[in-house]
């Protein structure tokens, strides 16, 4: 499942609901201050991926500066394609649980 927009994404990983977060590459300062704590804080994994509107689209929505995922999965599957975007020097950075 996806769950979009910061304030519902603060509110499932509060839950505990939440596997991995995607933040748009231009999200708001006030938009990652309100994320980025919270994340670090209970250990989740997070990238910051594309803009705001490709990150909507994908999910068919409006522009979204926040998505959550809740499978755990698709959350994995997601961070293995990452990685080698990664690593050759595109823009989605999901870092590893070992690396914070």
């Amino acid at each position: 499942m996806v769950i979009p927009g910061t304030g519902r994404v603060r509110e499932a990983v509060r839950e505990g609901r939440v596997r991995l977060v995607l933040l748009a590459s231009d999200a708001s300062r006030n938009s990652r201050d309100k994320l980025e704590p919270l994340l670090r804080a209970v250990g989740l994994n997070y990238g910051v991926i594309a803009d705001r509107a490709r990150l909507g689209a994908a999910v068919g929505r409006a522009p979204l500066s926040a998505v959550g995922i809740t499978d755990a999965a698709m959350a994995r599957r997601i961070g293995e394609l990452a990685r080698p975007r990664a690593d050759a020097g595109e823009s989605m950075d999901v870092p590893r649980s070992d690396e914070r």
